[in-house]
C-alpha cells in the first residue's frame, strides 16, 4: 500500500477502477452547462450490492441488489447529475448493452440490468439541461479500460461541496478514482463528490475544500462552526449527495458484495464531514466480476474498498476545476483557491 502523507502523494496515485478485470468506464460531459454522467460497465456480468446511507437518495433498481432477491448479476451502474431527471441516463446504458448482446437471458432476448444513482447539480446554469438516455448511451460509447478522466467531468461535472452556509460560500466538487491490488486481486472505486460537508485528507486531517468564510477568502471548517453554535443556512433536502461504485475482480457472493458496499462508506466518513446527512443521498454500489479467480477474504477486501473510496473522494476534489456562470457566484476549485491563498 502507498503512504499518503501529502496532497502530492494523493495526486500521484496511479490506481483506478478500470484496473479491475471486467470493468470499463465511460463518461459524458455536457458542454452546455456543468452536468454529465458516468457509466461503470461489466457487460459479462457482476454480482452487485448497494448501501444507501444518505437520507435523500435518488436511485433506480436498487431493490434487485438485495442479497435475498432473485437476480444475481448486473451489467453496469450509471452515476449521473441532473437530480431525478438524470436517472434517464440508465436507459441509454440499457440500450447500448443490449446492442452488445449483454444482459440477463430471458429466452427471447436479453435484459441488461443497470442500477443507477444521481446527484443534485441543477443549481448551476439552466436546470432544463440534464443527462438523458442519449447522454447515458454516449457515455457507454466512450467506455474503455484506460484511466477515467477525473475532476469536473461526467457525473462530477456539476458537483459542489461545502454548502452548509450557502451555495455562494461553497467550492467545486468532482469525480475521482483509485484502486489497490493485493496478490493479483484489485479493488477500485470511482466517486462523484457533491457533498453537503467539507472534504479532508483522511490520512493527516487537513481540510482541503468546503465551506468558505463570508468573504470567500478562507476555509471555514463546517464541523468547527457547527460545534461553536453557528447556524447552518436552510438546506434543500436532496440538494447534495456523494455517489459511487466499488468494484473488485475477486470471487465474491452477492451477500459479500452488499457487505463491501456497506464498509465502503467508511471511506466517505474518513474524507467528508459532516457526511450522510438528512440533505445528502449518499449511495455506494459494489460489483464483483470474479475475473481474478481469487478471493482475499472479506477483511482484506473491505479494507481495500474503504481505502479506495477515501482516496477517490479526495482526488475528486483535488482535480476539480473552478466554474463561473453568468449571474452566479464563482465556485473555486481546490487548486485555484490555494493558488490565491
Amino acid at each position: 500500500m502507498t503512504s499518503f502523507s501529502s496532497v502530492q502523494d494523493l495526486l500521484a496515485h496511479q490506481g483506478h477502477i478500470a484496473r479491475v478485470k471486467g470493468i470499463r468506464v465511460g463518461q459524458f460531459t455536457d458542454a452546455r452547462r456543468p452536468t454529465g454522467c458516468t457509466a461503470v460497465l461489466c457487460a459479462e456480468g457482476a454480482v452487485g450490492g448497494v448501501d444507501v446511507r444518505g437520507a435523500a437518495p435518488g436511485t433506480r433498481e436498487t431493490d434487485l441488489l438485495h442479497p435475498s432477491n432473485l437476480v444475481q448479476e448486473v451489467h453496469g451502474i450509471m452515476l449521473a447529475g441532473g437530480s431525478a431527471w438524470g436517472l434517464d441516463a440508465a436507459t441509454g446504458a440499457v440500450q447500448w448493452l443490449e446492442e452488445q448482446g449483454a444482459g440477463l437471458n430471458i429466452g427471447v432476448g436479453r435484459i441488461p440490468l443497470v442500477p443507477a444513482a444521481v446527484l443534485f447539480d441543477v443549481m448551476l446554469g439552466d436546470m432544463r439541461i440534464r443527462p438523458d438516455a442519449a447522454a447515458g448511451y454516449a457515455a457507454c460509447q466512450n467506455s474503455h479500460t484506460d484511466r477515467p478522466a477525473e475532476g469536473s467531468v461526467g457525473a462530477g461535472a456539476g458537483a459542489v461541496v461545502g454548502k452548509v452556509f450557502g451555495h455562494e460560500r461553497a467550492m467545486k466538487g468532482g469525480i475521482g478514482t483509485a484502486s489497490f491490488t493485493v496478490d493479483g486481486v484489485t479493488v477500485g472505486a470511482i466517486i462523484a463528490c457533491n457533498a453537503l460537508g467539507d472534504v479532508f485528507n483522511p490520512f493527516n486531517g487537513e481540510l482541503l475544500a468546503g465551506a468558505r468564510t463570508a468573504d470567500g477568502q478562507q476555509l471555514r471548517s463546517t464541523r468547527d462552526a457547527l460545534l461553536a453554535g453557528e447556524e447552518p443556512r436552510p438546506i434543500l433536502a436532496g440538494s447534495n449527495t456523494t455517489i459511487g461504485v466499488v468494484a473488485t475482480d475477486a470471487v465474491i457472493t452477492k451477500a459479500q458484495a452488499h457487505r463491501l458496499a456497506v464498509v465502503a462508506h467508511d471511506g466517505l466518513a474518513r474524507a467528508i464531514n459532516p457526511v450522510h446527512t438528512m440533505s445528502d443521498g449518499d449511495s455506494l454500489f459494489a460489483l464483483g466480476t470474479g475475473q481474478s479467480g481469487k478471493n482475499l477474504g472479506m477483511m482484506t477486501l473491505s479494507t481495500l474498498a474503504a481505502e479506495a473510496v477515501a482516496v477517490a473522494t479526495v482526488r475528486a476534489i483535488l482535480l476539480a476545476q473552478s466554474v463561473s456562470i453568468a449571474g452566479q457566484a464563482t465556485l473555486p476549485s481546490y487548486q485555484d483557491f490555494n493558488a490565491k491563498n
